[in-house]
């Protein structure tokens, strides 16, 4: 016999299956951009190419076109578009961040990177579980990302250590808040499109998918920068 304690095993059996496939899109985007990036450090003529000129500006203005895009017309795409465009984004993405192989140790990215991944995954599983409703610290999240940003600007002209310190630690904060909020908005917007009767291997849920995948892409890289701006050791 059928009732509301099937129902909610039911949803979540689904949810975790759908929350794991957009881990999965995210990871798989995670390890692009990583190999991306090492093969810009292990080919010299291909660094030079990109950091020696404007390729970099044109790169770099490339990834911030593609979020725009892929989040301006999520509605209109297929799954095969948002999925071609998040794994090219997280190429570019990768020829841009391979810098930061030439900045710091490879060991010390490999122990912030770990970091990340730790703190990351507290947060997501908190995000994904909690009942409480996390809109009102997604927003104050939202207005610190907003202040970071404008501080971060100020700081390239003033060059103050304490700012650049005091910058590193409030993104910790932040991305750290935004991978719980993230992450909950992420299920309950499938909660939401499923109760309306949308079916889970639809072109509407899969693409979906692959654009959570992105806002969790997003906030993992975020958060190992600023931690890598605190813990990283220079060469």
């Amino acid at each position: 016999m059928y009732n509301q304690g099937n129902r909610v095993m039911l949803d979540e059996r689904r949810v975790a299956a759908y929350m794991t496939r957009v881990m999965g899109w995210m990871s798989a985007g995670l390890a692009i951009t990583f190999m991306s990036a090492w093969i810009v450090y292990i080919t010299p003529t291909l660094a030079e190419a990109i950091f020696g000129g404007f390729l970099f500006y044109g790169i770099l203005i490339g990834t911030v076109a593609l979020v725009w895009i892929l989040s301006a017309a999520i509605e209109r795409i297929s799954s095969t578009v948002a999925l071609l465009m998040f794994m090219l984004y997280a190429t570019l993405n990768g020829l841009t961040l391979s810098i930061f192989m030439f900045v710091y140790e490879m060991a010390s990215i490999l122990y912030v990177l770990g970091l990340t991944s730790v703190l990351f995954m507290i947060m997501a599983v908190y995000g994904a579980v909690t009942h409480r409703d996390m809109t009102r610290i997604g927003a104050m999240c939202f207005f610190g990302l907003i202040g970071i940003i404008l501080a971060s600007v100020f700081n390239f002209f003033m060059r103050s250590e304490f700012l650049y310190y005091l910058i590193s630690y409030a993104g910790i904060i932040i991305f750290v808040g935004l991978t719980a909020y993230d992450t909950q908005r992420i299920k309950n917007k499938y909660l939401y499109d499923t109760h309306r009767g949308a079916d889970d291997n639809s072109d509407y849920i899969q693409k979906y998918a692959i654009f959570g995948a992105l806002i969790l892409y997003l906030d993992f890289i975020n958060l190992f920068l600023h931690l890598l701006r605190i813990f990283g050791k220079r060469r």
